[in-house]
């Protein structure tokens, strides 16, 4: 097998090329999937702002 420098940075950057690939795939599918547990986050924080608001009102009262 006689490979010449050309053939050889070739497939290296071939290589680096498909897995950087991989890698955008899997930081997209990552970033969407934390995208769709940030409402539910929000919505936590809401409910528990709504009960201190309600523990403040009795605590006026």
């Amino acid at each position: 097998m006689n490979l010449n420098a050309g053939d050889v940075i070739f497939q290296l950057i071939m290589f680096l090329f498909i897995f950087g690939m991989f890698f955008v795939v899997f930081f997209v599918v990552r970033s969407l999937i934390t995208k769709q547990q940030q409402p539910n986050k929000s919505d936590d924080i809401e409910q528990k702002l709504d009960r201190i608001i309600e523990i403040l009102e009795q605590d006026k009262k």
